[in-house]
């Protein structure tokens, strides 16, 4: 399988995880605010500090986002473009959003494909500082309590990444169990979720969010992306046993490579290393 050196030292603990409660739900991200604002209330407004949610349509503008990059100095296994600021409305396709806290602050981590006024399919990492909502669209979302996601320094890639944290559980209404997780790099993507439920004891789970990086790509249709730098997000996922009675996640993706080539489909398993991160949240069912 595929692999990447990274910088640092390799952390011990491949999968990151605090175990919590949540609850599914819907809101509106309200036209004329920022992005990560208009976020946080909706999750507010349901009673919860941060959690992770699916975007499958919406209008930004202005609107800010880089690529996965080629790093420049060495300090990193792959980095960030320069920042893009397309005039104009900027057309969601789908995205997926991890929101927490950095600095002590809300923050968020989001990858998506959308179209902007070219009429050309772009994708990226939507920037949180300078990313508005046009006009007002629903997104589907997952709550968490009793874990949030924080962004601290990770010696393995030298990056500042989001991984869970545990946190004091509150009253919020939150009928599931559910796993706040973060896969570090170099481990194959579904293989590592099937692992991680064996482990557990989970035999059915629905995955939520889901935003990070895998070294290039294989499609279960056979179709591959080889440049290793990619910005992904998890259209749809779930665990659960296959015909073989061994558990199996299917995982359907939208990413762009650091050349700007775009993909989408089902992630072959056993054969989709993570390059830097994948967060998600697991709601067993």
């Amino acid at each position: 399988m595929r692999s990447i050196e990274q910088p640092g030292p390799r952390a011990p603990e491949r999968i990151q995880w605090v175990e919590a409660r949540g609850r599914a739900f819907s809101f509106t991200l309200e036209a004329g605010v920022p992005l990560l604002e208009a976020a946080r209330r909706g999750f507010a407004e349901a009673g919860f500090s941060g959690g992770v949610l699916s975007m499958r349509e919406g209008a930004l503008g202005p609107f800010a986002y880089v690529m996965p990059a080629l790093s420049k100095t060495g300090a990193n296994a792959a980095f960030y473009s320069d920042t893009y600021r397309p005039s104009g409305i900027t057309r969601l396709k789908c995205g997926a959003m991890t929101l927490g806290e950095r600095d002590g602050a809300p923050f968020f981590h989001c990858h998506g494909l959308w179209t902007e006024t070219d009429g050309h399919p772009h994708g990226g990492h939507i920037l949180p500082e300078e990313s508005v909502v046009a006009e007002s669209f629903a997104v589907e979302a997952f709550g968490i309590d009793g874990a949030v996601f924080t962004a601290e320094p990770d010696p393995e890639t030298n990056f500042k990444l989001f991984g869970p944290v545990a946190r004091a559980g509150t009253n919020v209404k939150a009928e599931s169990r559910a796993f706040a997780l973060r896969l570090r790099p170099n481990q194959d993507f579904a293989a590592a979720l099937e692992t991680f439920c064996r482990q557990h004891g989970i035999l059915r789970a629905r995955i939520h969010g889901g935003v990070g990086s895998t070294i290039g790509a294989h499609f279960t249709d056979g179709r591959t992306v080889v440049p290793f730098a990619t910005e992904l997000a998890i259209k749809a996922g779930a665990i659960a046993p296959g015909a073989d009675g061994t558990l199996h996640a299917e995982i359907d993706i939208a990413l762009v490579d650091y050349l700007g080539g775009i993909a989408e489909g089902r992630l072959m398993r056993g054969d989709n290393p993570v390059l830097m991160t994948m967060e998600l949240v697991l709601e067993v069912v």
